[in-house]
Protein backbone atom coordinates (compact mmCIF):
# COMPACT_ATOMS: atom_id res chain seq x y z
CA UNK A 1 0.00 0.00 0.00
CA UNK A 2 0.90 3.13 -0.91
CA UNK A 3 1.62 6.03 1.48
CA UNK A 4 0.30 9.71 0.79
CA UNK A 5 3.59 11.69 1.68
CA UNK A 6 1.28 15.11 1.72
CA UNK A 7 -0.84 13.13 4.29
CA UNK A 8 2.23 11.55 6.18
CA UNK A 9 4.29 15.41 6.30
CA UNK A 10 5.04 16.53 9.82
CA UNK A 11 3.80 19.47 8.77
CA UNK A 12 0.10 18.28 7.20
CA UNK A 13 0.01 16.86 10.68
CA UNK A 14 0.75 19.53 12.75
CA UNK A 15 -2.11 21.38 11.10
CA UNK A 16 -5.07 18.76 11.04
CA UNK A 17 -4.08 19.08 14.94
CA UNK A 18 -4.71 22.69 14.86
CA UNK A 19 -7.65 22.18 13.29
CA UNK A 20 -8.87 19.72 15.43
CA UNK A 21 -7.85 21.90 18.34
CA UNK A 22 -9.84 24.54 17.18
CA UNK A 23 -13.28 22.41 16.69
CA UNK A 24 -12.85 21.18 19.59
CA UNK A 25 -12.57 24.35 21.38
CA UNK A 26 -15.33 26.02 19.54
CA UNK A 27 -17.48 22.79 20.70
CA UNK A 28 -16.48 23.13 24.42
CA UNK A 29 -16.67 26.85 24.40
CA UNK A 30 -20.18 26.46 23.21
CA UNK A 31 -21.35 23.37 25.56
CA UNK A 32 -22.11 21.78 22.85
CA UNK A 33 -21.58 18.15 22.14
CA UNK A 34 -20.93 15.21 18.91
CA UNK A 35 -24.63 14.15 19.13
CA UNK A 36 -26.10 17.86 19.30
CA UNK A 37 -23.47 18.95 16.31
CA UNK A 38 -24.73 15.89 14.59
CA UNK A 39 -28.29 17.80 14.79
CA UNK A 40 -27.22 20.83 14.26
CA UNK A 41 -25.51 19.81 11.03
CA UNK A 42 -28.13 17.95 9.76
CA UNK A 43 -30.55 21.06 9.78
CA UNK A 44 -28.02 22.58 7.35
CA UNK A 45 -28.21 19.47 5.08
CA UNK A 46 -24.86 17.42 6.28
CA UNK A 47 -25.87 13.97 7.50
CA UNK A 48 -22.83 12.67 10.00
CA UNK A 49 -23.94 10.28 13.57
CA UNK A 50 -22.39 11.37 16.59
CA UNK A 51 -20.11 8.66 16.71
CA UNK A 52 -18.98 9.51 13.04
CA UNK A 53 -18.41 12.80 14.30
CA UNK A 54 -15.96 11.30 17.24
CA UNK A 55 -13.86 9.28 14.69
CA UNK A 56 -13.70 12.28 12.29
CA UNK A 57 -12.64 15.04 14.83
CA UNK A 58 -10.08 12.47 16.64
CA UNK A 59 -8.37 11.95 13.97
CA UNK A 60 -8.57 15.35 12.74
CA UNK A 61 -8.01 14.65 9.13
CA UNK A 62 -11.25 16.40 8.16
CA UNK A 63 -12.08 18.56 5.08
CA UNK A 64 -11.82 22.67 5.49
CA UNK A 65 -15.38 22.00 4.03
CA UNK A 66 -16.31 19.44 6.79
CA UNK A 67 -14.77 22.39 9.44
CA UNK A 68 -16.51 25.37 7.59
CA UNK A 69 -20.24 23.35 8.14
CA UNK A 70 -19.23 22.45 11.76
CA UNK A 71 -18.51 26.29 12.18
CA UNK A 72 -21.82 27.27 10.72
CA UNK A 73 -23.67 24.62 12.45
CA UNK A 74 -22.57 25.96 15.91
CA UNK A 75 -22.89 29.38 14.54
CA UNK A 76 -19.37 30.57 14.43
CA UNK A 77 -18.34 33.70 13.62
CA UNK A 78 -14.78 33.60 13.65
CA UNK A 79 -12.27 31.26 13.85
CA UNK A 80 -9.28 31.74 16.58
CA UNK A 81 -6.32 30.36 14.52
CA UNK A 82 -3.84 31.40 17.50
Amino acid sequence: MATNAFKDSPVTQQFEEMAKNILKAELKRRGITYAQLAERLERIGVKETERNLNNKISRGGFSAAFLFQCMLAIEAKEIRLV
